[in-house]
C-alpha cells in the first residue's frame, strides 16, 4: 500500500553537526541557506517517508515576518554548524509551488514539487497515495519506483528484485586523534626593589698632639738659634678621610622562559555500533 509522506512533531533536542536522517525532528528550527549561503528561512516542519523515516521535504518559513512557507527537498542537503545548506538559489526556492504544510502530502502535491525541482520519485498516475515507497530518491538509493523503473543496485541490504544474494555487515570504527589547545600562558616581568646594605669602611683623621722635649746637647743649638725673648705662632693643618658613596649598574645573570613537552596517557571510552547478522529459518544451513 502506498502511503504519503507524513509530518513529524517538533524536536526535544538540538541540531547535530551533520544532516540527521536518524532523528529528522532535530532538524526543525534549523536555519536554511541556499548554495551561496544566503539565508532562506527556518525549518518549520519536516516531512518524512513513512516507510523509512528518512526526511524528504522541509517546510521553510520565509518572508520578512515569517508569514510564508515554501517546500524544499532535502535529498542533497548538507548540515553545517550554521544550519542546513540546499543546492538551490534562494529565489528559486521561494518560487516553489505553494502547498499548505498540513498533514501528509498527496500525490499531486508531491508531483508538483518533484517536477519543479527536477527530481524523480513521484508519479501522479498512481492513485491512492504517494509513489515514494521505500526511499526518498530512487536515483540515488537504488530502490525501484512504483511504476517498475529499475534504478540500479548500490548495496542496500533489503530484500527486493534489485539486490543480490549477499548482505553487507557494517560497523563503526573508533578513530581517536589529538588537537592542540591553549591551556595557559607564562611571562617574565622585571621590577625594581630597594634594600639597605651596610658596609664598614675604615677612615683616618689627623689630631693635634702636644709634645715637650727637654734641652739636651742634641737640640741646644736649635733652642738658642732664635732671639732670647719673642712672640711667634706655629700652625699645623689637620686632615681626615670622609666616606664617598657611588653606585653603578652591572648585569648579574640572564633569565629566560623555556617549554618542554610532557607525554602522558589518557584513556578514551566511547561506544561504537556494529551490525550483527543472524539466521532465521527452517532449512538446514551449513556455515
Amino acid at each position: 500500500m502506498l502511503i504519503a509522506p507524513r509530518k513529524i512533531p517538533h524536536p526535544l533536542e538540538g541540531i547535530i553537526p551533520m544532516l540527521n536522517t536518524d532523528s529528522p525532528s532535530s532538524l526543525i528550527g534549523s536555519t536554511v541557506y541556499d548554495r551561496d549561503h544566503s539565508k532562506i528561512g527556518s525549518v518549520e516542519q519536516i516531512y518524512v517517508d513513512p516507510g523509512t523515516e528518512r526526511p524528504l521535504f522541509a517546510a521553510v518559513t520565509t518572508g520578512l515576518f515569517g508569514t510564508s512557507q515554501t517546500f524544499v527537498p532535502l535529498e542533497a542537503a548538507d548540515q553545517t554548524d550554521d544550519g542546513i545548506v540546499v543546492p538551490y538559489e534562494k529565489s528559486f526556492v521561494k518560487d516553489a509551488p505553494r502547498i499548505e504544510p498540513e498533514g501528509a502530502l498527496d500525490p499531486s502535491e508531491e508531483n508538483a514539487l518533484y517536477d519543479y525541482y527536477g527530481l524523480s520519485g513521484a508519479d501522479s498516475s498512481v492513485s491512492g497515495g504517494s509513489s515514494l515507497t521505500d526511499g526518498v530518491d530512487t536515483t540515488t538509493t537504488g530502490y525501484s519506483d512504483t511504476v517498475g523503473h529499475d534504478t540500479g543496485t548500490v548495496g542496500h541490504d533489503t530484500s527486493g528484485p534489485n539486490t543480490d544474494d549477499a548482505m553487507t555487515r557494517s560497523e563503526e570504527q573508533l578513530h581517536v586523534g589529538t588537537e592542540r589547545v591553549q591551556t595557559g600562558s607564562a611571562r617574565l616581568r622585571k621590577y625594581v626593589v630597594t634594600e639597605n646594605e651596610t658596609v664598614t669602611v675604615p677612615v683616618t683623621r689627623e689630631e693635634v698632639r702636644l709634645e715637650r722635649e727637654p734641652i739636651t746637647d742634641a737640640n741646644v743649638g736649635d733652642a738658642l738659634s732664635g732671639p732670647d725673648l719673642s712672640e711667634e705662632e706655629h700652625e699645623v693643618t689637620l686632615t681626615e678621610e670622609r666616606v664617598v658613596v657611588d653606585k653603578e649598574t652591572v648585569p648579574v645573570e640572564r633569565v629566560r622562559l623555556d617549554k618542554e613537552t610532557v607525554t602522558e596517557q589518557q584513556q578514551v571510552d566511547e561506544t561504537v555500533r556494529k551490525e550483527q547478522i543472524e539466521f532465521d529459518g527452517d532449512a538446514d544451513t551449513r556455515r
